[in-house]
């Protein structure tokens, strides 16, 4: 009798266990207001099309276009150049009729036409050297017209150099490097409800010092088709990291936390997304970096906890990046943490503890395994 009890009740908590599972499996269907990689996805409406002020910060809208839009433009830049100094030389030319009296005194030796003048153009331009082509001393304008456009020369290709360095030393590429797990947890930590999630640095030059933030962002529709978006900061343990390791970022469930009342099955319930950033500054470029993603509801596991993915040598540490997503089950009761802080200190005379997961599997813990699953998990 005994036997068949507990056989159904094992099958209840497997049928629970595959139920948490699928919710837990579940699609986000919302808009999600930061993508995973960081992006958002946000698009501006304007009444009118006012490009001034993309035109007046020139230089920092031409590190932030695409490469091939940035390479377009530079190469119209040099082309046009290069067609307007040549018409000038060809109109000084015409004016000063060397193409008629090429016996006469030139003001530009060996061009004949307009194209003579583009290619004089283009090799002023370009400093490649002119072959048998050049300016005489016979005429003060061409000489003048001639250092206006070594001038804007060198302020082109200041520009032009200035722009790619700053592209290709881009924050947003270095960012790529440094990475949060794809998944958030939730687990015991001396007791006490944690959410936490796992930050890496995936180069060899680490980053020595960084700041790491969490925000709640919660948005709601309103009945006039609008839609009111909150912002909500999470305190963290540790917010300035030495990042040489990977490190866990944690998030304590407790009285103030906007999560602390909600259990597992309220969570994938709730309509919110977890934003969170590491801004740290590259010591390879001294430049300011932020590696930044989200986490909604149906990307927090319940019950899990990271992998350890750090190992001690005689000589150094090493580290197993092919862990950094891997989690495992670890027993959790399955409520909320403000419903655990009360089961923890119970009314007197009632000894049982809520249901835990433990391996993927719900099971009911009495009072002599109270201090198995109030351990820390790392």
């Amino acid at each position: 009798m005994s036997t068949e009890r507990g056989e159904g009740v094992i099958d209840t908590f497997s049928t629970t266990v595959h139920t948490l599972g699928k919710q837990t499996r579940k699609e986000w269907r919302g808009l999600r207001y930061m993508q995973k990689d960081g992006t958002f996805l946000v698009t501006f409406q304007r009444a009118t099309r006012d490009w001034s002020p993309y035109l007046m910060d020139i230089f920092t809208t031409l590190v932030e276009v695409r490469w091939r839009i940035m390479l377009l433009v530079f190469s119209l830049s040099y082309i046009c150049s290069w067609l307007v100094f040549g018409l000038i030389y060809w109109l000084i030319a015409h004016v000063n009729g060397d193409f008629k009296n090429p016996e006469e005194k030139l003001c530009m030796e060996n061009v004949r036409g307009f194209t003579g003048a583009f290619l004089f153009s283009l090799e002023t331009q370009a400093t490649i050297g002119y072959g048998f082509r050049g300016i005489t001393e016979n005429c003060m304008v061409a000489i003048v017209v001639w250092t206006i456009q070594d001038v804007i020369s060198c302020f082109l290709d200041t520009i032009v150099i200035g722009i790619v360095v700053a592209k290709m030393a881009c924050a947003r590429k270095r960012a790529q490097t440094v990475g949060f797990s794809r998944c958030a947890v939730v687990n015991l930590r001396n007791g006490v409800l944690c959410l936490s999630w796992r930050l890496g640095d995936f180069r060899g030059n680490h980053i020595l010092e960084g700041v790491a933030r969490a925000q709640l962002v919660r948005y709601m529709r309103q009945p006039i088709g609008s839609v009111v978006i909150s912002y909500q900061d999470l305190d963290i343990q540790n917010r300035d990291i030495v990042l040489a390791t990977p490190t866990t970022i944690i998030h304590k469930l407790e009285p103030g936390s906007p999560l602390y009342s909600l259990g597992p099955d309220d969570l994938l319930e709730e309509n919110f997304e977890l934003v969170v950033s590491f801004t740290y500054t590259g010591d390879s470029t001294g430049m300011l970096h932020q590696t930044r993603t989200s986490y909604t509801p149906a990307d927090i596991r319940w019950g899990q906890r990271f992998q350890n993915m750090l190992r001690v040598d005689k000589k150094r540490y090493k580290v197993n990046y092919a862990l950094f997503n891997e989690t495992t089950w670890v027993p959790v009761p399955l409520l909320s943490a403000e419903a655990h802080d009360r089961m923890r200190h119970p009314a007197e005379g009632s000894s049982q503890l809520p249901p835990v997961m433990r391996n993927g599997h719900t099971c009911q813990v009495n009072h002599i395994y109270e201090e198995v699953i109030l351990q820390t998990y790392l």
